[in-house]
Parts: C-alpha cells; sequence; structure tokens
C-alpha cells in the first residue's frame, strides 16, 4: 500500500514521503479500513515537526512512522473476536488512541476506534468529523448544549481561533444551542466565512483590554491566546474558560489557573469562574455529530480534496494558517 512515512523531526515538506508499505493484517480484536479520506489536524504538525510535548514522549525521533488520525473508508478485514463491525461495513473515526496510521491507503486498528458511517454522510466530511467537531461538541458542554433550548439557550460564547477544523463546528454547534456567538479569527480573509456560518459577531482581534468584562458565558480558545487571567476577566460570573490547544507555557499557565480555582470553597463553586483544559474523549460522542451532518445540519468547510502525495505540502499551508475549516486528502 502507499502511505506517507514520517523519517525524523522537521518542517513536514523535509521530512515526509510517499512510500510503498506492506499491507497490515488485523490482529484479534482489530480490523484493517481502506481509507477513502483522512483529514489533518494540528495535532500532525505537532508529531511531524516533534513539538516540545511530542519530544517528551520521544526526544531523538519519531514514535509513529505513520501518522494521521480522522480518517473515513471500508472495512476489509476483520481478526478474531471482532463484533462491531463486518467486512464492507462504512466507517469512520479518530485513531490517536489507537496507533495513528492515517496517512496510508489502508490502516489497522482496534474494532472500538471506528463508528459506524450512517447513509447520507459522504466520506470527506466524514473525515472532518472526529477529532475537531468532537472538541467542539465536548468543550461547549455536550448534546445538553448543543440542542435547541438546551443549557446554552441565551449564553454569550466567545471562540478564540474560531477559523479553524474546532472553531467552524464550535459556531454551528452554538448555534444551534442558541447561543450568542462572536467569533475571533485573525485572519481576516476568513471572517466572512464565519459569519455564513451564523456567527453573531466576528472580529479579526481579541486580548487589547478593550472587550467588556464578565461579558461572557463560555470562552473557548482554540489556539491558546488569551492569558488564563485575561479569558477569566471576559467571564461572566459562573462563567467557563475551556483551552483546547496553546504552548506549552500556555498551557502551564492553564494548569495553574485551573488549580487555584480548585481551591476555591464550595460555597463559591456556584459563581465562580473556572478556566481549564479540554481533555476530550475520542470518538465518544461520534454517533451524535454525525446524525447531524448527515441531516445538514452540521457544515464541514472542506479544503481540498488534496491527493494523498500532498499530504506534507497540506500540513505546511496548515501550520502556516492558510487552511480554511479542515483540510481534507483523498486517499482513494
Amino acid at each position: 500500500m502507499r502511505a506517507i512515512v514520517l523519517d525524523r523531526y522537521g518542517p513536514p515538506e523535509r521530512v515526509m514521503r510517499l512510500a510503498e508499505l506492506a499491507d497490515p493484517v488485523p490482529g484479534a480484536g482489530e480490523v484493517v479500513v481502506r481509507i477513502a479520506a483522512v483529514s489533518l489536524n494540528s495535532w500532525d504538525v505537532d508529531l511531524a515537526t516533534g513539538a516540545t510535548l511530542v519530544r517528551l514522549e520521544a526526544p531523538l525521533r519519531p514514535k509513529r512512522r505513520v501518522i494521521g488520525s480522522d480518517v473515513s473508508g471500508t472495512v476489509v478485514a476483520v481478526g478474531g473476536g471482532v463484533t462491531r463491525h463486518r467486512v464492507g461495513d462504512a466507517v469512520f473515526g479518530e485513531l490517536s488512541a489507537a496507533g495513528w496510521g492515517g496517512f496510508a491507503e489502508r490502516v489497522v486498528a482496534r474494532d472500538e476506534a471506528f463508528v459506524a458511517r450512517p447513509t447520507g454522510l459522504d466520506d470527506l466530511t466524514a473525515a472532518a468529523l472526529p477529532q475537531a467537531a468532537s472538541m467542539a461538541w465536548q468543550a461547549l458542554g455536550g448534546a445538553d448544549a448543543v440542542v435547541p433550548n438546551g443549557s446554552l439557550h441565551g449564553r454569550r460564547v466567545l471562540i478564540v481561533g474560531a477559523g479553524g477544523g474546532v472553531g467552524t463546528f464550535a459556531i454551528q454547534l452554538a448555534k444551534r444551542g442558541g447561543a450568542h456567538v462572536t467569533a475571533v479569527e485573525r485572519a481576516m480573509w476568513k471572517l466572512d466565512a464565519l459569519a455564513e456560518l451564523g456567527a453573531d459577531v466576528v472580529v479579526s482581534g481579541v486580548g487589547d483590554g478593550t472587550e467588556p468584562r464578565h461579558a461572557f458565558d463560555l470562552v473557548l480558545d482554540v489556539v491558546g491566546a488569551l492569558p488564563p487571567s485575561q479569558s477569566g476577566e471576559m467571564l461572566a460570573e459562573g462563567g467557563r474558560a475551556v483551552y483546547i490547544g496553546g504552548s506549552p507555557r500556555r498551557i502551564a499557565q492553564v494548569l495553574v489557573a485551573s488549580a487555584r480555582a480548585g481551591r476555591r470553597s464550595e460555597a463559591d463553586a456556584e459563581a465562580a469562574r473556572h478556566v481549564g483544559l479540554l481533555a476530550a474523549v475520542p470518538n465518544r460522542d461520534l454517533p451524535g455529530i454525525a446524525a447531524l451532518a448527515a441531516a445538514g445540519e452540521l457544515r464541514a468547510l472542506i479544503d481540498g480534496p488534496h491527493p494523498l502525495d500532498q499530504v506534507p505540502q497540506q500540513l505546511a499551508r496548515l501550520q502556516s494558517g492558510a487552511v480554511l475549516g479542515k483540510s481534507v486528502i483523498e486517499v482513494g
């Protein structure tokens, strides 16, 4: 099979290449999926370049030769004991907790790493959903928050770094839940698209001190742009700031702020402003997310599709901020 392999850490277009590898064989509890499409995530960039947190686990060379996590395709082989899927099933899912391997024509992973792809959901859209849409869904508060008249109804939500995959899904899900959404994206060329997705306010900057204090019930920082102290100042009483990404320094700041908040007395808990990191659970919410997408209620902004041999170049584009929504590779 064809695959994009990672030889060493560095710029993706220099350290990744197309190669021929042996087809994978399923072991007990595993399935082999013929990949139709795979999407790119910032985690892929981190794995290729050897970001600080990546090097804590593998300091000298990449731990995984084939990366890529968000795939859609068809089951072509099953190992012993597999009960969830059969040969011929249309599936999709996130493989970050199941060995990665998505930048290839085939991948082998645990049976439970995949969920059924519903009729009406095409491979390109399905590949765009797993990580980004799940993070948006969970950061907003889950199923109870994103249903009409749910817990987000009438709430004020700020999404920082709204032009990528997580942000574009978060806008739609928050609006579905009845929230008033302010979308922040420094790439001004993306702002019109964010307004078309339903954002009530779109701006190219935040954090200059001009924002009203205590204005938002939820601050969702996709890129770690705001210091925790500043996001906390922007929260209304009882509000939450949820960080999804950011530099190691920013993540450390958020962890410290979260620990301090956790020491508040129970009497103050209801009124307290909470700042913390999202601990996303892969694939858990994909059936509900997929149902919305198949029904046309959740849209993926797809950059591409691009061919498999373009993975290194498209990762470089993603790293530079040149992608609106999700960059998707059409494998076969």
